[in-house]
């Protein structure tokens, strides 16, 4: 019996190649709409590309990024037959391509960019050649991090610390990048500073008992015993943060810097044993007072001390009953310890001087009078 012969419909649907979910074809693109491409794929039906299966971008017009005649690559989601219709996706490929990209950079440990797509409760969600990306919060930077949406649209770099598509968990680590970068920024630093070199930094954080110096990726302290050799009550009133400050490094412990702006050229010390000699007559103002005795500052830098008992030659319980603060006062020294920087006063010691003075001008009188008698 002869075979059957087949009808013009058949042989030209034979002429066509067979496809299938999930293979990668190759076309041409024939149509271009603003939410859809249209390529011939050598099938009996065209393919078609819907704007969300070319991109996650819900607002992209497809006439900017496809154009008539141009080759695409997609792979096949749908093959519906009754519909004369092959739906793909340019987007799922391009993740499949993307996430080949991730395993290798996952297994080599190398070093990814990416874009931040979505600021996400827990992190952030970075898309590498349209493959997703989570960098936990907790990974993202090497300090803790209030707002993740500083990140939102930048390009961050990160390595894949975890690599398991099927579960959909790709994890990116951020930190470990920063952490590695700050050790070695810190060990050039270390290996090319001294104690005693003078260096500018930056104010990056001021509390009670000091400020925290940014000097270049390294941090140190200036205490506020070493911010001026005069008195600081408030470091906060002296600096803030952002402020430029030249600073020399007294002291090195471990990755701990001690820093001070106590420069030597401006020690008012300096000298001190010709201006404030035992005996000299000297004038400066109540800085603060304590229950046995007020300081007084003499210049920025020095402060003596007045103790309760040299106040007056009258019995004194406490140096406010009598002294105000920033009052004006005049004092004789009466001892100068210059290497341990103490200096001692009294008003006392001057009242009975000038109580002998006048004693001695009265017995000085009588003399006289009895001469002339």
């Amino acid at each position: 019996m002869p075979e059957q012969e087949q009808s013009f419909e058949e042989m030209l649907n034979a002429s066509f190649k067979t496809i299938h979910n999930g293979e990668v074809v190759e076309g041409t693109v024939i149509a271009v709409k603003p939410d859809e491409i249209d390529l011939n794929i050598g099938f009996k039906s065209d393919g078609i590309i819907t704007r969300s299966e070319y991109s996650d971008d819900n607002n992209l017009d497809l006439t900017t990024v496809a154009h008539v005649d141009d080759k695409m690559e997609a792979i096949v989601i749908k093959v519906n037959d009754q519909d004369n219709m092959v739906l793909l996706s340019y987007k799922r490929l391009a993740q499949e391509k993307g996430n080949e990209k991730l395993r290798d950079a996952f297994e080599n440990h190398e070093v990814l960019t990416g874009k931040v797509v979505r600021v996400l409760n827990g992190g952030l969600s970075v898309v590498v050649d349209e493959a997703r990306v989570f960098v936990p919060a907790s990974l993202v930077a090497d300090t803790y991090v209030k707002d993740l949406h500083q990140y939102d649209g930048q390009e961050i770099q990160f390595v894949i610390t975890e690599f398991n598509p099927r579960k959909r968990r790709i994890i990116g680590d951020r930190k470990q990048l920063l952490v590695a970068k700050k050790e070695e920024v810190q060990k050039e630093f270390f290996d090319n500073i001294h104690v005693g070199d003078i260096i500018e930094g930056t104010i990056k954080n001021v509390t009670d008992f000091g400020a925290f110096v940014d000097l270049g990726g390294v941090d140190g302290l200036l205490h506020i015993s070493e911010m001026s050799w005069g008195h600081v009550d408030n470091p906060k009133k002296l600096y803030h943060v952002d402020d430029k400050v030249k600073v020399f490094i007294k002291n090195i412990n471990g990755k701990k810097i001690a820093l001070s702006c106590k420069f030597d050229d401006a020690n008012p010390w300096n000298g001190a044993s010709e201006k404030y000699a035992v005996g000299t007559i000297v004038s400066g103002r109540v800085a603060r007072m304590t229950d046995f005795g007020a300081f007084i500052e003499l210049e920025p830098g020095i402060d003596a001390l007045l103790h309760v008992s040299q106040i007056s030659k009258d019995h004194v319980d406490k140096p406010s009953d009598v002294l105000q603060k920033d009052q004006e006062v005049t004092a004789v020294v009466v001892e100068l310890r210059e290497n341990e920087h103490k200096i001692s006063l009294s008003i006392k010691a001057m009242e009975e001087g000038n109580d002998d003075n006048a004693d001695n001008a009265d017995v000085d009188a009588s003399n006289d009078k009895a001469d002339e008698e």
